[in-house]
């Protein structure tokens, strides 16, 4: 923390300053215009202007849609109740989320896109995550903006360099926040061009919208216990926001909760690259099996997880899949689903979408690279992946044996999916646990003020986004984004009023 004292001149004054620019900080930027007409606003955001944009950009561009407030409150009630979350925070949410529809509309209209039911890249007009918690009440459908991938985010950026007033600055991070230590009030930030620091007045307030810390393994690793992780989104994401969050005195919430409300996915992370691809779930064949440390199946591969974001049903509860406690893990398939399967999504996560990489249709490419291995047996395919010959032929054979029988004792995969590998030469790939996001942060209020450890708002100092979610727990599709959209409007009205 910066003292005033510290800040001999400011170097640049402003009435908002955004510290990020994803959905959040476009969001605030663009409500903060529109009610004030005259308020300088300015846009910091730490990566080049070419990967601005942050997960937003990368996401599956999923919005929740919502007609029904009281069946909203209720379902994200049920959905938080490992770590509840305040009931007057949670009346606000569902009552903004109910309220967002025309206003995305207007946004849409405005960039000269289109706004559609479903999420344009499948059939499903409405992903309903929990049934048993109240999904069907409570999401009335599930919507995008065109075109897939990134059109919510492309519709966002559209809307703020309409408004040319509002000022953005890339490679430009904000690296600490000049604060009053009596009052705590926030007064400005330093930010870093370059070897250049320069400190910014912000007469309205700050917001920190600089997402999570999900490309941070250390703070995976303390926070949230996770040996090995893999951001699918943006690897500029590495926990600024939190560091900020901790020296102005706030007081953080949900950096661990019962699981990863985002998911912990099945991601292929090779050397060329700082982030994980995301596996694909549109299968054309299912001749393929993944294996654990022990060379043995560990679950259902083939149910429709991404549904649930990832989260299966244990004990009566839903939990993360085992990945980032099974591995190495390492998926095995045959000739027929490696030419049938473009192993990779390319309709969301950093690489295909923001980096451009062209994974090929076959898979074929990447065998040449080196990131599949390939063996004309199991026996010598177990031994490139330096694994138990005999174990992982035993689990192959078991798997096979099920594939016969039409019935997988084991997990319970759809018969449908049973196919087994029998077509050499066979293929393997490493599987790395992938993150989506992370929600931790600091506590905030319906007005997306900061809290102190005392829960007061700390003056001059708000947050929006992904950093500080008020997701504790399992999470519906579509909702960090418009939660992105509200709680980056509400920091602006705030601010401004």
């Amino acid at each position: 923390m910066a003292s005033p004292a510290a800040v001999d001149t400011w170097d640049i004054e402003t009435d908002l300053l955004i510290a990020g620019y994803g959905l959040a900080g476009a969001c605030a930027a663009i409500e903060a215009h529109d009610l004030s007409p005259d308020a300088r606003i300015l846009i910091c955001e730490k990566a080049p202007e070419a990967e601005a944009g942050g997960n937003s950009r990368v996401a599956g561009q999923s919005l929740l849609i919502s007609h029904d407030a009281r069946a909203l409150a209720d379902y994200q009630r049920a959905m938080s109740r490992a770590n509840p979350v305040p009931e007057e925070m949670l009346q606000w949410w569902a009552e903004e989320m109910v309220g967002l529809e025309p206003w995305i509309q207007a946004r849409a209209s405005e960039a000269g896109a289109e706004f559609i039911r479903g999420t344009g890249f499948s059939e499903r007009d409405a992903v309903l995550e929990f049934p048993e918690f109240g999904a069907r009440a409570a999401v009335a459908y599930t919507a995008t903006i065109l075109p897939i991938p990134s059109g919510v985010w492309l519709a966002f950026d559209a809307n703020v360099r309409l408004r040319e007033r509002i000022e953005r600055r890339y490679e430009t991070a904000v690296v600490d926040l000049v604060q009053d230590p009596d009052t705590l009030e926030v007064l400005g930030a330093i930010i870093a061009q370059g070897d250049r620091r320069l400190a910014v007045r912000a007469h309205r307030g700050v917001v920190l919208a600089m997402g999570g810390y999900e490309a941070s393994l250390d703070m995976q690793r303390n926070y949230y216990g996770l040996a090995e992780a893999w951001p699918l989104g943006t690897p500029h994401n590495t926990g600024d926001g939190i560091r900020l969050l901790q020296k102005a005195g706030a007081s953080l919430w949900h950096m661990r909760n019962q699981g990863q409300s985002s998911g912990i996915w099945p991601g292929i992370q090779v050397p060329e690259y700082d982030t994980a691809f995301l596996r694909t779930f549109f299968w054309q064949s299912f001749s393929w099996l993944e294996i654990a440390a022990d060379d043995r199946r560990f679950y259902n591969e083939t149910a429709e997880l991404q549904l649930t974001h990832y989260k299966e049903k244990r004990h009566g509860h839903w939990v993360d899949t085992p990945h980032h406690r099974a591995g190495p893990v390492h998926m095995l398939f045959d000739e027929t689903t490696r030419m049938h399967n473009r192993l990779i999504t390319t309709v969301m996560s950093w690489n295909p979408v923001v980096l451009g990489y062209d994974w090929s249709e076959d898979n074929s490419a990447e065998i040449e690279r080196g990131w599949i291995l390939r063996a004309d047996s199991i026996e010598a395919l177990a031994e490139a992946m330096g694994r138990d010959p005999a174990a992982v032929r035993a689990t192959v054979e078991r798997y096979n044996a099920a594939c016969a029988e039409g019935a997988d004792a084991e997990f319970g995969r759809d018969p449908a999916t049973l196919m087994p590998l029998a077509t050499p030469p066979y293929h393997a790939v490493r599987i790395a646990p992938a993150v989506v996001c992370t929600g931790g942060g600091a506590r905030r209020n319906q007005h997306s003020q900061v809290l102190d450890h005392d829960h007061a708002p700390i003056p001059g100092l708000y947050e929006a986004g992904e950093l500080g979610s008020m997701v504790s727990d399992l999470y519906q599709n579509g909702s960090y984004l418009t939660e992105a959209m509200i709680s980056g409007r509400a920091a602006a009205r705030h601010a401004l009023s």
